[in-house]
């Protein structure tokens, strides 16, 4: 009896990286390789705010190991790579008149030239949370609409002119939520800031800054072949019980986590709770704004990583002031604690989370992120680490989610592992490792764990 495969032939499948978290390879090269700072340089520099005090300046050193990190992942099985373009690294400076760096244009004209030759399909990201420093310091970066929108669409303009030939899938900003809530609410990720009137302004921006440059790639660009689209965070909110205040509240978080990007992107309009909860503080979108957002995303991105129950309560507005727990009524845990705090491996909230995103918004959905980062490992050999069974148990369940939501008739067109290779965890630093390969951060050596083999095994089995 012949297997029916549950993916379509042409599923994208691969590993996916940012540049900020993996390119550096020290101070001086990074200088030398003309790289203009960002503002998680500023932010690493200040005491306190990375865990181990780790810099984005000394990383994986994929800036020198990129060609044997493509033919690794090749090697693997993967038939694509989602990689960010660092803008301070192709305009250091990062503003709409301030030079190229014709040298870091060249890299990445390299990295996807690469790609292409082994087969892999470049999927490029525009802003993966890198600004050039100087624009904060100039106008105060995502704060000011108009000045971000120019510079950002320039940068675009420039990666799609060189790359937009070799080039199909784009996407434009990373995780606007995370952009908005912990770099400008919380203060957890640069540039720093708490405040309860910056986050709304901030994502206002990202949106507006996306449309335009969706709306520049559509005209000038894409010729009906390429697509280009946003990528969103947010969990799957799940109920803590069946009482109407909670079931409220499960929804306003979604709302919150997703509706606050998604809704403006594919419905034209911020989610009524939002608004009903923020008044005056949430910006309006102009009639042009409004036209640019409709349509402006061919494809939902979506990096899913856990679920939280939802009971109401909670004082986080950008999370819509539910309270998010891991535990059952019963007393249950969700599942297994990782090496963060807000990662747990729930594996069925993907299939309810991608049902729920289709029925929505319409739209085929490529899975952008997924990933665990083991709790310990950080601790372990390198000969315990690669023995990654509570990383291949994650993907193998929520892998398992992808497929029953394919069954159920969800468009799902490509999934990401996050990561490829360990790396550098923002604010938590070299603590959590999150690669499918592992890294010893000294010697920079690369040593294949047991997921990414079980990764390669399950997509030869899978797509039909």
């Amino acid at each position: 009896m012949t297997r029916t495969k549950s993916l379509r032939a042409d599923f994208i499948w691969g590993f996916a990286t940012a540049a900020a978290q993996i390119e550096g390879g020290g101070e001086e090269q990074e200088k030398a390789s003309g790289r203009g700072p960002s503002i998680w340089d500023h932010f690493c520099d200040q005491p306190g705010k990375i865990a181990d005090g780790s810099k984005v300046t000394d990383t994986c050193d994929f800036y020198t190991h990129w060609k044997e990190d493509l033919a690794l992942m090749k090697s693997l099985g993967a038939n694509s790579y989602r990689f960010s373009i660092s803008w301070p690294r192709v305009i250091p400076l990062g503003g709409k008149d301030d030079a190229i760096n014709e040298h870091g244009v060249q890299f990445y004209s390299d990295v996807i030239d690469e790609c292409l030759r082994l087969g892999l399909t470049p999927f490029v990201t525009l802003y993966h949370w890198d600004l050039p420093l100087e624009l904060y310091k100039r106008y105060g970066g995502w704060l000011n609409k108009e000045r971000i929108t120019a510079d950002f669409v320039r940068y675009a303009r420039l990666c799609f002119e060189r790359y937009g030939a070799r080039v199909k899938h784009w996407i434009t900003i990373n995780e606007p939520w995370v952009i908005a809530s912990l770099g400008h609410a919380h203060g957890a990720f640069a540039p720093g800031h708490v405040s309860n009137t910056e986050p709304w302004i901030v994502g206002h921006s990202l949106l507006v800054a996306h449309a335009h440059a969706a709306h520049l790639y559509h005209t000038d660009f894409a010729r009906g072949e390429g697509v280009i689209g946003i990528t969103l965070n947010g969990d799957w909110a799940e109920p803590y019980d069946g009482t109407p205040a909670n079931i409220k509240a499960a929804q306003n978080k979604m709302d919150a986590a997703v509706g606050w990007f998604a809704d403006p992107v594919y419905l034209g309009e911020y989610p009524p709770s939002l608004r009903a909860m923020l008044q005056d503080r949430l910006p309006e979108f102009t009639d042009d704004e409004r036209a640019l957002l409709i349509g402006s995303s061919d494809f939902y991105g979506c990096n899913f990583y856990t679920t939280n129950t939802i009971t109401a309560g909670g004082d986080d507005e950008t999370a819509g002031n539910a309270c998010l727990l891991f535990t059952r009524p019963d007393g249950t845990e969700l599942g297994p604690e990782s090496e963060l705090g807000w990662l747990r491996d729930v594996p069925w909230g993907l299939r309810k989370h991608l049902n729920y995103l289709y029925t929505r918004y319409g739209k085929p959905i490529y899975i952008t992120e997924n990933g665990y980062a083991v709790k310990g490992e950080s601790a372990m050999s390198a000969a315990q680490a690669v023995r990654d069974d509570q990383r291949v148990a994650y993907f193998r369940g929520y892998l398992g989610a992808v497929r029953d939501a394919v069954a159920d008739g969800v468009d799902v067109r490509s999934y990401f592992a996050w990561s490829c290779i360990d790396n550098f965890e923002w604010a938590s630093g070299f603590g959590p490792r999150f690669g499918c390969v592992r890294v010893d951060y000294d010697s920079k050596k690369r040593t294949v764990k047991d997921s990414a083999r079980f990764l390669q095994t399950w997509f030869e089995e899978n797509i039909g």
